[in-house]
């Protein structure tokens, strides 16, 4: 985008964005059309006179969420000669959304004085593989399991084998006992 573009959302747009609040709601990647359709979003301001100039159409948006906090997002657009974004699209990104928190999380652990630790930071230490890692930083943040198996695309079944083996590596019999571990690890540091 333009960054005289991108000055006119944090001057007026970001007031009078029809989409942005409602996808930041939903804890999974999604597609803009799931919660305004395009016929609706054309018709407004805010595309003809944002979008619109810098040749957007059809988007797809995934908000981070570290312990609650919106800690960064990933907003993918096409032009008006393209398709628009389906289900798949979206599953494609939540697979990728753990990821990419984690790298949110790092980042931001670089510029404050205040890490929050994760368990993808420990895993070597105490014997989690990265997949392992993963599931474990999704139930601190209080996913369920079909979050989890849908962000990480893959079966109850196998998410309660990760979840046997994070205990057994960690010498924890409880998901509440997760976020705790990782504040005493925290105080190692």
């Amino acid at each position: 985008m333009s960054d005289d573009n991108l000055r006119s959302y944090e001057g007026y747009f970001q007031f009078h964005d029809p989409i942005t609040p409602i996808l930041q709601k939903r804890r999974k990647a999604t597609p803009v059309s799931e919660v305004m359709r395009h016929d609706r979003l054309v018709r407004t301001e805010f595309f003809n006179d944002f979008l619109k100039q810098d040749g957007l159409c059809y988007g797809l948006n995934y908000f981070a969420f570290d312990r609650g906090d919106n800690i960064g997002d990933l907003r993918i657009w096409r032009g008006a000669n393209r398709e628009d974004f389906t289900q798949r699209n979206a599953q494609i990104v939540d697979a990728i959304g753990p990821s990419l928190m984690n790298a949110l999380i790092r980042a931001r652990n670089n510029t404050t004085n205040a890490p929050s630790l994760r368990f993808s930071q420990i895993a070597p230490g105490i014997g989690l593989t990265v997949r392992e890692a993963e599931v474990a930083d999704l139930l601190v943040t209080g996913q369920t399991d079909d979050e989890i198996c849908g962000k990480l695309g893959f079966s109850k079944p196998t998410l309660r084998t990760h979840i046997a083996s994070i205990f057994r590596k960690s010498g924890l019999n409880r998901r509440s006992q997760l976020a705790l571990f990782l504040a005493e690890q925290n105080h190692h540091l």
